[in-house]
Formats: C-alpha cells, sequence, structure tokens
C-alpha cells in the first residue's frame, strides 16, 4: 500500500475529550468575573515520548495567547488526564484551547538519568552527544538566562572534562528549565477549534431582586423616592412588573373576571393603547424620562433595574394596525388570543413567529431591547421565552450584548427541563427554576443535586423566587408565615440569586379557591396600596447582609449536604476557603422538630469549632460527627439556623 499523501507529517499527538465543554462547543460554559476556568482532557501519543502540554487563552478582543502549563492529573492511573486553569477578568467571550507537544529533552534527560542511576559500567558517550544536538537546536532560540545555561552545557558536554561532570551538568536543574523554555514544540498538536467560554459580570451569578408593580407604588417618581430604602434591605436588582399602556378593548376586571369596571386598570401583560405599545409608557405611571432617573438612581446606590418584558399584545398595540401580518390569524379573520389551559388570557394576543415577515418582527423587537437598553434598563425578566423560537432568542441576546455586555436575562420559563436547559445554553443569563415545588427534602436534595453538582452547573443559573404575582403554592397557603420564613432562607441560602415579590413580605397567601395558586384579589389585575412595611423586611436585610458578607453563599456548586436523622430537618453546608456557613431549616411549619446534624470529616473543620447565629448573634460549640438541634417554626430566633463557623 502506497503512503498517504500529505503536505506535512501526520501528527503523533492526541487531544480528546476536552472540558468544560457544552455540547460539543455547540454552546459556551459560563462564568462570572473573577472566577477560575478548570481545564482538562486526555492527551497521549504512542510510544514512551515524554509530552508536555499547555492550555493557551485568550481575552475579548485579546491580541495574543497567554498560556498555562498543564500537569497529569491520574498518573497512577491512565496517565493521560491533564489540567490546568486560568481566571477570568474580564466580561465578554474568552477562548481556550490545549496544545501538546512532544518533549525530546526530558524523555533523554529521562532516559540518562535512568542509565547513570543503574550504573551499570555503560559507555553513554553516544547519548551525550544526542543531547548536544538537541541543546544546539534549542540555542537558536535560547534567550538571556537559558541561552547562556545552554552554552555552557555545549562548551562542558564537548570537552575533555570528566564523565561525572558532564553528567551533572546534562542532568542539571538549571539546564533542564532552560531546555523546557527554549527548546522547540516538535509535533505539536491542538484542538480543532478554540473553545469559548461566555463570561458575565458578578451580578450574573449573585443577586437579590425585589419585584414589584410600579401602579401599586404610586408611579416611577414614588418608587425612584423608595430605592434607597431598597438598597438599603441589601436588595441588587428592582424588578419591575411591565410599564407600558394598557389596552381596554377586553380588558380583563378584577380576579381575572371577563368584565373590566369603570375603574379597573387591566393587566399590564396586555400591553398596548392609543398611547403606544413596547416603546410607550403607561402616562399614569409617568414619562419616558422619568425611567430614565429611576434607573440613573438605582445606579447610583449600587443596584439595576429590570424590565419584565411580555412579547404580547392587547387587541389595542398600534402593531396590529401596523403590522397585522404578525398575529396569528384564524380562517375567519379573527385573532387567536393567548392561553394556557385553564389559564385564559382574552386580552392578550400572541405574535405569529412562523409569519412570512418574521425577519422584520425580529428587528423590530430588537429595536424594542435596545430602546430600553439606553433609557437604562439591565436586566431583563423575559416572560414565557419558551413560546418563541430559540433561534430569535439567541439573535436577540447577541444583538443586546454587542451594544452593552453587562446586560442580564432572566428566563420565566416554567416548562420542559429540556427546553429551559436550552434556553441558557443559547444566552440567557440567569433562569427561573422548579424551587418553588420543591418543598420536600427529597425533593430538594433531587432537584438541587442537578442544578450545583450536574453538567446544568456549567451553563444554567438558577434564579430561586419563592413565588411570582400568578404562582402560589400550597405550601405557603397553608402553612402561613413560618413557612414563608423557611421558604425565604432556603431561597437566599441555596442560590446565589434569589427574589421576591413584593407581596410575600405582608404573607400574602390567599388563593382565589382552594388548590389554585391564583391569589384572591391578584395584583395584576388591581391596583395595592403598597409600601416598605412588610414584617418580613427585617429578616430580608439580614439574610441581604449575610449572603454579602459571606462568599460561600454567592457560590452555587460548593454545597454539602448534612444528615439529620429526620427528614423535616434539611441541613446543609456551603464551603468556601475560609468561610463555612451552616444552615439547618425545619420543613414543618405547624411542628417543633429536633434532630443530630451531622458534620463530616470532610469539611476539613477542627474537631470541635465555634458557630455564630448570624441573625441572633448566640454561639455555639459544635463538633464533628452528631449535633443536636431544635427548630420550634412559631418561637423567633428558633425557627431556623444560619451558623458561621468561626
Amino acid at each position: 500500500m502506497p503512503a498517504p499523501k500529505r503536505s506535512e507529517r501526520p501528527r503523533r499527538i492526541r487531544i480528546a475529550k476536552p472540558a468544560p465543554v457544552l455540547d460539543n462547543g455547540r454552546y459556551a460554559v459560563k462564568r462570572t468575573v473573577g472566577d477560575t476556568v478548570a481545564v482538562s482532557a486526555d492527551v497521549f501519543r504512542d510510544g514512551h515520548e515524554k509530552i508536555k502540554a499547555v492550555v493557551k487563552y485568550k481575552a475579548p478582543g485579546g491580541r495574543r495567547w497567554l498560556e498555562t502549563e498543564m500537569r497529569a492529573v491520574d498518573a497512577h492511573v491512565s496517565g493521560v488526564r491533564w489540567a490546568a486553569e486560568f481566571t477570568v477578568e474580564t466580561p465578554g467571550t474568552w477562548q481556550w484551547t490545549v496544545e501538546a507537544w512532544t518533549d525530546r529533552w526530558a524523555t533523554w534527560h529521562d532516559e540518562l538519568r535512568r542509565k547513570v542511576a543503574a550504573d551499570l559500567d555503560e559507555d553513554l558517550t553516544s547519548e551525550l552527544s544526542e543531547g548536544v544536538i538537541f541543546l544546539k537546536r534549542a540555542l537558536e532560540k535560547a534567550k538571556d538566562e537559558a541561552k547562556s545555561s545552554i552554552e555552557y552545557a555545549i562548551g562542558v558536554l564537548e570537552s575533555d572534562a570528566e564523565i561525572h561532570q558532564k553528567f551533572d551538568v546534562a542532568l542539571g536543574p538549571e539546564l533542564f528549565q532552560a531546555m523546557e523554555e527554549a527548546q522547540e514544540r516538535e509535533g505539536a498538536a491542538s484542538l480543532e477549534k478554540p473553545i469559548v467560554v461566555e463570561v458575565d459580570r458578578v451580578r450574573a451569578r449573585f443577586s437579590a431582586w425585589y419585584e414589584l408593580f410600579p401602579r401599586s407604588w404610586g408611579g416611577f417618581k414614588a418608587v425612584e423616592a423608595i430605592v434607597p430604602d431598597i438598597a438599603d434591605l441589601g436588595f441588587d436588582v428592582l424588578y419591575l412588573l411591565p410599564f407600558h399602556p394598557i389596552g381596554v378593548n377586553k380588558r380583563k376586571g378584577r380576579n381575572n373576571s371577563l368584565v373590566a369596571g369603570p375603574d379597573d386598570p387591566g393587566s399590564p401583560y396586555a400591553i398596548g393603547g392609543k398611547e403606544g405599545g413596547h416603546f410607550a409608557v403607561h402616562p399614569e405611571l409617568g414619562t419616558e424620562q422619568d425611567v430614565r432617573d429611576l434607573c440613573a438612581t438605582a445606579h447610583k446606590h449600587g443596584m439595576d433595574v429590570a424590565l419584565d418584558i411580555a412579547l404580547n399584545a392587547s387587541a389595542d398595540h398600534p402593531w396590529l394596525t401596523e403590522h397585522p401580518e404578525w398575529f396569528q390569524q384564524r380562517p375567519d379573520g379573527t385573532l387567536k388570543y393567548a392561553e394556557n389551559p385553564p389559564k385564559r388570557y382574552q386580552d392578550i394576543y400572541n405574535f405569529n413567529w412562523d409569519s412570512e415577515d418574521w425577519q422584520s418582527l425580529w428587528e423590530a423587537w430588537r429595536d424594542v431591547f435596545l430602546h430600553w437598553v439606553d433609557v437604562g434598563i439591565k436586566c431583563y425578566r423575559v416572560d414565557n421565552p419558551h413560546t418563541k423560537p430559540f433561534a430569535f432568542w439567541e439573535y436577540i441576546i447577541k444583538e443586546v450584548h454587542k451594544v452593552d455586555r453587562d446586560v442580564v436575562f432572566l428566563s420565566e420559563a416554567f416548562t420542559r427541563r429540556a427546553v429551559m436547559r436550552e434556553l441558557a445554553k443559547l444566552g440567557f443569563t440567569q433562569g427561573y427554576t422548579y424551587f418553588t415545588w420543591k418543598n420536600s427534602r427529597h425533593e430538594m436534595l433531587e432537584y438541587f443535586n442537578e442544578l450545583a453538582w450536574g453538567e446544568e452547573k456549567e451553563y444554567f443559573r438558577p434564579n430561586f423566587f419563592p413565588v411570582t404575582p400568578d404562582i402560589l403554592h400550597a405550601y405557603l397557603v397553608h402553612g402561613g408565615p413560618p413557612a414563608f420564613v423557611t421558604r425565604l432562607v432556603l431561597a437566599g441560602t441555596l442560590s446565589p440569586s434569589y427574589g421576591i415579590y413584593s407581596g410575600y413580605e405582608h404573607f400574602e397567601n390567599v388563593p382565589v379557591r382552594e388548590g389554585s395558586e391564583e391569589y384572591l384579589n391578584s395584583e395584576k389585575y388591581e391596583i395595592k396600596d403598597r409600601k416598605l412595611d412588610g414584617p418580613l423586611l427585617p429578616m430580608m436585610r439580614r439574610l441581604n447582609e449575610i449572603r454579602h458578607e459571606n462568599v460561600a453563599l454567592q457560590h452555587l456548586s460548593n454545597v454539602f449536604w448534612l444528615d439529620a436523622q429526620n427528614d423535616q430537618i434539611f441541613a446543609y453546608a456551603k464551603q468556601e476557603p475560609g468561610n463555612t456557613i451552616i444552615t439547618v431549616t425545619n420543613l414543618d411549619p405547624h411542628n417543633q422538630q429536633s434532630g443530630l446534624v451531622t458534620i463530616p470529616a470532610l469539611l476539613g473543620l477542627p474537631p470541635v469549632f465555634v458557630v455564630e447565629d448570624q441573625f441572633t448573634g448566640n454561639h455555639y460549640d459544635w463538633r464533628i460527627g452528631q449535633n443536636y438541634v431544635e427548630l420550634n417554626p412559631h418561637v423567633v430566633g428558633k425557627q431556623f439556623h444560619l451558623f458561621k463557623v468561626l
């Protein structure tokens, strides 16, 4: 058989199974500024020659590749897994690859060392002459101290010096280091294409959101006035429900009734009126300039403003007459309103994403997003993104990030896991989760293990909301204030990002009827008289302080589950270097529960250590092994423990 016709000699090194990588590189894994990217890959070749490998990485817009040496991490097992890490320091798209080559000097060095050590009384003149050839090749690229070391070694090896002197120089650490720096990377191989890491600002990973309806607080100016107080509570994001004009045609009344009264404000999700559509603000709330002022004030207090953006229209939206081809029309000419049985939204129309004019539709929405970014919006909570094309979101997020890379996209997609994962992969910064419906110890362990330890940890950033304006779980309905306390603590300590809807601090938990997740007298259909005076606010403030003070609560995949011999006691530790937080909660909102919480030795804590309750200030002696706890849901200070190891 004739030799294969190639322009260059085939590579003898193989690089396989690089990590972290998502869907063979189709999507990017995610990190935030300051994170370390731990890289690994199988690196090997035929034969017994030694190899060397580096991870090469480049910052967004960087002109040159930086590199870090990789080390074999399983030399005693298979000897092919290599690893290294690098730190990402700026937002944007980072790239990395693995480069490996045959280390001729290390191979020669190792063989000579073993022969000399064996003392076989063998003539090693040929081996030394071979070493001189390697040295002279490297000399062409050597600089400074490395060049001096190589020149000196060549002189000794070609001289009449004693053989043991030649061995000392040839096997010396100075020469080895010089050759590692100067020798050619023979037969170098790399990954076929670089792997991408999307790096966001820290708020993409760690944040606390406070959600409100601007109309229930008196409009934009009134909301701007309370920004300092919301910031003082420790919230990072002020999340506004839609503030656009609301349609009159088919407007909903209180409790989602089909007939609205003369004073009913309608649902803010029925967007569009004579005043305009998604580019406009409701005149009763203020002006676009008021939104700018609100965003600027929030920024001064270290907060971002988020807009709940709903991609649907009321019957009065101007696009219905300007672009009827963008909507779903039935054969009889009527429009199909939105519904998710048994929920029906007669006041809302969906867009036709299969429209022949889909490109213009996409561009119009791009302009909407960019308009509010220009006004000052830094975060979008996207309503029902799973009902729009995946490719649309990939387009929108990229277009917005071209203008402002710091914009955060929160996906409100309570749907199938595969769809939620896909939205996260294609660019959503954070995602709503099933947290609301996970209330037993078994359910939370199963689900949080998936988020924190499965592949999702590379790209899916959860944001835990105990409730939303239209999702009220039975656990809170029947558990009352103790249940609200428990879910607040779980949301704020399990996930680096969590959110609170402004009815939560008032323990609002009356459903429209038994078994429903809709609120009675829902704020979606009426205006409340809201003030920052809920009884849970002091606890929220302290919880947010604790989160900012303890880096262990700012990360996801650092949780250790603790056994308590009682399924109603849910305990876990979160740990970063120098910071260990232990959380112990009572999942039973009605009864006192006790148990023995086991601290495993793998946490690396002393046999006996002191913990401080971050809410009460009390100190306790804890130990490796079992520790007794007793939690009463009706006694303040004994409802849960949030310990810091001192």
